[in-house]
């Protein structure tokens, strides 16, 4: 595949599986990610890589996280959190964690653009991801049970594994849909 066909034929997957790629795999799709635009070469995106036993011990971090937002959540609600945890045989978070030196904005963009180098080459390599956010990703809890600094910001969980059932194919923008000319004559 070229790397439009893979930009192009990424989709999410309904559900992830075993086998989940190798170690090697995701050290170059972790290495892909870190060539994303980077202004003033900041290098703001880190990952925390969790896996096996560790899922289960994320879950009750998203559980105890799901308590503190939500007083009243049920059981129901709070397993349900709990199993996330568990949708995919690994679960990398993407950070943008901040540096003085370029505005904000522009880092979090970088730790985004390398969010999507990181998926496309998992893709372009026969596996699958999920990029999730929620409010887990901008609670205190969850970044401080990460070892993530309070000033940062968790830009994504990114469920990788093999596909176990595709999702729906969402329709696409066409370029007609997105691009304007501009003129100066305007």
């Amino acid at each position: 595949m070229d790397v439009i066909d893979i930009i192009k034929t990424r989709r999410e997957p309904a559900k992830l599986v075993e086998p989940a790629p190798s170690d090697a795999l995701l050290s170059a799709a972790i290495t892909a990610a870190a060539s994303a635009p980077d202004h003033k070469m900041l290098r703001p995106c880190r990952f925390v890589k969790i896996e096996g036993d560790a899922r289960k011990e994320f879950g009750e971090l998203m559980a105890k996280s799901l308590k503190a937002r939500q007083p009243d959540a049920d059981a129901t609600m709070i397993e349900r959190e709990k199993t996330k945890a568990l949708r995919a045989p690994i679960i990398v978070v993407a950070v943008a964690t901040i540096k003085p030196g370029a505005p904000e904005v522009e880092q979090l963009l970088t730790a985004g653009a390398a969010v999507q180098n990181f998926t496309l080459a998992l893709h372009g390599s026969g596996f699958a991801s999920l990029w999730r956010t929620g409010a887990p990703a901008y609670d205190a809890i969850v970044k401080q049970g990460l070892g993530i600094d309070p000033k940062d910001h968790i830009v994504g969980f990114i469920y990788v594994g093999s596909i176990g059932a595709m999702g729906p194919e969402k329709k696409r923008q066409t370029d007609q849909e997105i691009v304007s000319n501009w003129s100066h004559a305007h």
